[in-house]
């Protein structure tokens, strides 16, 4: 089974191609340096050479706040981008395994957000995103899309890191407590994505549409935050835990609105597939313990 992964220096990227070789699939990673997906050529000529069998699209412009300002970028990787995989695709009959994102949601619902239910994104990050979903609907059939959300690994730039890292410098930290969802470990999607790309492997088929999974249970910010200091200064990774004070979000502007709401309804997933959602208190230990034996210097990238 070749598989191209398109994003694969980014988080869920790179745990596809970590976690693919072990299973013993033939898993081709490419970095944005390696292959931009904007570049129309570049993508038909990428897809004819590797001759994959299915293609993985974790590429994204994921920076929301930056999105904001740069909304001809963001666009052009988040929507052209998997429009011009999609046509690639196509033209050599290959299925996409697509990635997508909770803030295709407006936040302002109290009930977790199933597949049928209106998207209202309210910034330029899930706009695009959304945008990039219709295209891939609208181009190819053989597509499969996975809402997720709170992303979170030892590797890249995502929130365990950067409260490890605040935790070190600073002796009180603010975090958000009105923003609720479902921290996901990048390591289990990756998984997921594998399990489908097997099943594919095997039966030539699966049930292409639109899915939501994510992590178990729900929180805050900062109850995230709270169980990220827990569990750091029980394994010895913090010499210390800081003062963690609950804010609203009011407290914390930023460029690009958050939702406040971002809990995802899995069960469509879990019934399509049998796969159920991780306990990302679980994830989390395994993340924790992944950066434990890591040099310092390392724990930061």
């Amino acid at each position: 089974m070749r598989i191209l992964v398109c994003g694969a220096s980014g988080q869920v990227g790179h745990e596809l191609i970590r976690r693919g070789t072990l299973r013993g699939l033939q898993v081709t990673g490419l970095s944005h340096a390696e292959l931009d997906i904007t570049d129309e050529s570049g993508v038909s000529q990428a897809v004819r050479q590797l001759r994959p069998e299915l293609i993985v699209n974790a590429a994204a412009f994921t920076q929301v706040d930056a999105a904001e300002s740069r909304p001809e970028i963001v666009y052009a990787v988040n929507r052209d981008g998997v429009r011009y995989l999609a046509r690639a695709a196509r033209e050599h009959a290959v299925p996409v395994l697509h990635m997508s994102t909770d803030y295709v949601f407006s936040g302002d619902s109290a009930t977790p957000y199933r597949e049928s239910d209106p998207t209202s994104p309210t910034g330029v990050y899930g706009s695009s995103k959304l945008a990039g979903e219709q295209v891939l609907q609208e181009e190819l059939e053989q597509a499969l899309i996975l809402r997720t959300s709170w992303v979170f690994g030892a590797h890249g730039r995502n929130f365990v890191k950067t409260m490890l890292r605040l935790g070190t410098e600073r002796d009180v930290l603010s975090v958000v407590d009105d923003q609720v969802g479902c921290p996901t470990f990048a390591g289990g999607l990756a998984e997921v994505l594998l399990e489908l790309a097997s099943r594919y492997a095997a039966s030539g088929n699966l049930r292409w549409g639109l899915y939501h999974y994510s992590g178990s249970p729900t929180c805050s910010w900062f109850g995230f935050a709270n169980e990220i200091f827990r569990q750091a200064a029980a394994t010895g990774l913090l010499a210390r835990v800081p003062d963690v004070k609950p804010i609203a979000t009011a407290q914390y502007p930023t460029p690009a609105r958050r939702p406040a709401w971002s809990v995802l309804d899995s069960s469509l997933f879990q019934e399509t597939f049998g796969i159920t959602a991780r306990d990302w208190r679980d994830d989390l230990a395994e993340v924790i313990g992944d950066l434990s034996n890591r040099p310092t210097c390392e724990r930061r990238a």
